[in-house]
């Protein structure tokens, strides 16, 4: 629960379209929007905030707005869902921030690596908090139902059904809001998103593409959830950084000797709660994982580099190249050595065999 913001600035919003609500935050907050290939940007430096709010409008019915911003005041966005009410899946990356429908008193905490899938029925008003000195960085993918709707290969009918009556609901008769629980695959892959980079149009491209993983990232966990697949956890969300920046140690270094009770004992977490962690998050065990990251090092440097199998083999931090080849094969279906064959063929004859 979240209280009110004390002394804070109102932000009218009543636009028909995501552009529409930056150029009204914009009107309030100062700053300059500048657009290249389709990519809106709007930076502000001054007393009010300083950072950057983007957007990009997909002709797909989707739009990306991201946030990576600091308000040296109080806000709260209200917004009018009269003329532009699209559902909104947001994820917190970075701080926190509030919502709240115009029926309720209460605020609802959007809490750092939480998902949320919010959309407000037609008429209705979403109140959204930013609250000042903290540090924002918020990824929401907006989806207008109707033009959504229209093109062929969006399935809908493979959603579970509250959030397909969602998606139906091109009337906008109900509000629904869904809160999730930590999800830090989500967070791994909106902070790729933001260190693509590419330009122009093949960025856009790109862009694009890792939207619609996102999209069906959150959908997916509202679905576990729905199904109640999402296991409890006792893990804290500082436990949950704990792990995930041993992942990304293991990743940065696969050719060390990693054990469980090494690793246990330089997070400071019980052996059990690693586990716990590390399937929750990457759906493995820690040995698992370490062998997952190990393989595809491996694959990245068989088609890359020059070096035989063997030096990568000891270079990954095995010690039996039989035994890589086992388990490479079984993962990737094909040995090494084929990979590595068909790696250096040229690429008609990829082509060609393929």
């Amino acid at each position: 629960m979240m209280t009110t913001l004390e002394e804070a600035i109102e932000i009218p919003i009543n636009a028909k379209s995501t552009e529409g609500t930056v150029r009204q935050i914009q009107e309030v907050i100062g700053g300059t929007i500048q657009e290249r290939w389709g990519e809106y940007t709007l930076t502000v430096n001054n007393l009010n905030a300083h950072g950057s709010i983007r957007f990009i409008t997909f002709d797909w019915g989707v739009n990306l707005l991201e946030y990576d911003i600091r308000f040296h005041k109080n806000f709260i966005l209200i917004m009018d869902a009269s003329e532009y009410n699209p559902i909104h899946f947001a994820y917190c990356l970075t701080g926190y921030c509030g919502h709240r429908f115009g029926y309720q008193s209460e605020i609802r905490k959007l809490e750092q690596f939480q998902s949320v899938i919010i959309t407000s029925r037609d008429g209705g008003h979403n109140y959204g908090y930013l609250p000042k000195d903290e540090k924002l960085e918020i990824n929401v993918i907006q989806i207008a139902r109707k033009q959504y709707l229209k093109k062929r290969l969006n399935n809908v009918s493979q959603l579970n059904k509250k959030l397909y009556e969602v998606f139906m609901d091109t009337d906008h008769e109900n509000t629904f809001a869904y809160f999730g629980t930590f999800n830090l695959k989500l967070a791994d892959k909106i902070a790729a998103l933001r260190k693509v980079k590419q330009k122009g149009m093949i960025r856009i491209l790109q862009i694009e593409g890792m939207i619609y993983q996102i999209l069906s990232m959150h959908i997916q966990q509202h679905d576990r959830a729905m199904k109640e697949e999402v296991l409890p956890t006792t893990l804290l969300k500082r436990e949950l950084k704990i792990i995930r920046n041993l992942a990304k140690k293991i990743i940065n270094n696969v050719a060390k000797d990693y054990s469980l009770e090494q690793l246990s004992s330089e997070s400071g977490l019980p052996q059990a709660k690693l586990q716990e962690g590390f399937k929750l998050l990457y759906a493995k065990t820690v040995t698992e994982y370490i062998r997952h990251v190990r393989l595809e090092v491996a694959r990245d440097l068989i088609a890359t580099t020059e070096m035989n199998i063997s030096e990568i083999v000891y270079s990954i931090g095995f010690s039996s190249r039989s035994y890589f080849s086992k388990i490479f094969k079984e993962k990737y279906d094909i040995s090494p050595n084929e990979f590595k064959n068909r790696a250096e063929l040229p690429v008609e004859e990829v082509s060609h065999q393929a």
